[in-house]
């Protein structure tokens, strides 16, 4: 795995615990998912019911001691925001994980201490399906499980934070599961707050250029409704609700809808229904988005049994192949802890494109002088030599946060 720009490469074979390390999963900013096997001769896991004992498991890897401490602080509070949700929440329409590891490992710096979550194994991811099939059959069904699952979420008094399709994991019976909660934050009364960086093709107007303070930036319940807009009208069109060739472009596209200066462009293919549905979602500012997600969700469950048929996505028995991870988005786009997941059900391509980072990723340079912002496994941009565009904006706002 050596030169390949994974946020934590772990050799296959590597024992956690009681799992083996197999074959990559995903990859991203700040973590890295492995399929792994349980050894059959460690025993039951006490704290599981026969019933619920795995045999395979997802390992997400975060990494530790080549990061500097302002770094391991950030990756810290992204770990444990996942692990309080995932800890106190159960439901069928959310990932599961079933343990918490940390690697002891004195002879291996680069792994000694990372956090490891052991986390139920998905086949694939909504983004790969969209890749594969815009505009697919099983759309509106899995559009209801997933506003099922923000219902659930909101309901518990969270906000996911950063909703969008490499966040949505399918399973093998292809029901839907959110996943990814780095970005999960508790509702103090009517907001939380979040680290001041999400996708930006999923970040409602007021949120692009937000205020970021020690906590970070405070984001509401409709935070999450935008995104479930945009993503549903990617789902069922293949198309962004807004104009653009790139995600810069739509983010000031975004601006200016909020602005009252630019229209939704939603796809007139769509029903009446969810053309209704999208219309609240994307309300322009968050005082008249719907927050009210239970009506949310019979709304969209009612679009759904009546616009197409509710048969949901069955994947073929997973196929490993080497991964390859999805290009990094266009425009404006500062590093996450998201997820990029391969597409083990397609056949090997013939030849594998070189594999980069979902996001930029933004660090301290070597001597702690300046910042970087690299992607593709390389450091091709700086602060310093921006030219003052929306890029070096969010960047800024990125390292305003991390670094005070």
């Amino acid at each position: 795995m050596s030169g390949r720009p994974y946020a934590v490469p772990v050799p296959k074979g590597y024992r956690v615990g009681p799992w083996e390390v197999r074959e990559p999963v995903a990859s991203g900013a700040f973590a890295t998912v492995y399929e792994a096997v349980r050894d059959a001769s460690e025993g039951p896991d006490s704290t599981l019911d026969a019933g619920e004992q795995p045999r395979r498991a997802a390992l997400k890897f975060l990494p530790t001691g080549t990061r500097t401490p302002r770094q391991l602080h950030h990756l810290r509070d992204l770990a444990e925001r996942e692990v309080q949700l995932l800890r106190r929440l159960r439901s069928p329409r959310l990932i599961r994980m079933y343990d918490t590891l940390t690697v002891d490992d004195p002879d291996h710096p680069e792994l000694d201490g990372a956090t490891v979550l052991v986390l139920e194994r998905a086949e694939g991811s909504l983004d790969a399906v969209l890749a594969r099939e815009p505009a697919p059959e099983s759309g509106p069904a899995l559009l209801a499980q997933i506003c099922e699952g923000l219902h659930q979420l909101h309901r518990a008094g969270w906000v996911h934070g950063d909703l969008k399709p490499a966040n949505v994991l399918l399973m093998a019976d292809g029901t839907a599961r959110l996943a990814d909660f780095n970005m999960a934050a508790e509702l103090e009364g009517t907001h939380a707050y979040t680290p001041a960086f999400a996708t930006p093709d999923y970040t409602p107007p007021e949120l692009l250029w937000p205020e970021v303070d020690e906590r970070g930036t405070r984001i509401r319940p409709s935070a999450d409704v935008w995104a479930f807009g945009v993503l549903a009208h990617v789902v069922l069109t293949g198309a962004f609700p807004l104009p653009g060739g790139t995600s810069e472009a739509r983010s000031d596209a975004a601006m200016r809808y909020t602005r009252g200066r630019e229209e939704l462009r939603l796809s007139p293919a769509l029903s009446d229904a969810w053309r209704d549905i999208l219309r609240d979602c994307l309300a322009p500012t968050h005082a008249e988005r719907t927050t009210d997600t239970a009506a949310l969700l019979r709304r969209v469950e009612e679009a759904a049994g009546a616009s197409r048929s509710p048969r949901l996505p069955r994947l073929r028995p997973r196929r490993w192949r080497r991964p390859v991870l999805a290009a990094a988005l266009a425009g404006a786009v500062v590093g996450t802890a998201s997820l990029v997941y391969t597409t083990p059900w397609e056949p090997e391509p013939a030849a594998a494109a070189p594999p980069t980072c979902e996001k930029p990723v933004v660090y301290e340079d070597a001597d702690g002088r300046g910042y970087q912002a690299g992607h593709s496994g390389t450091w091709d941009f700086t602060i310093a030599r921006g030219d003052g565009g929306s890029q070096v904006r969010e960047l800024q706002c990125l390292l305003r946060y991390l670094h005070g």
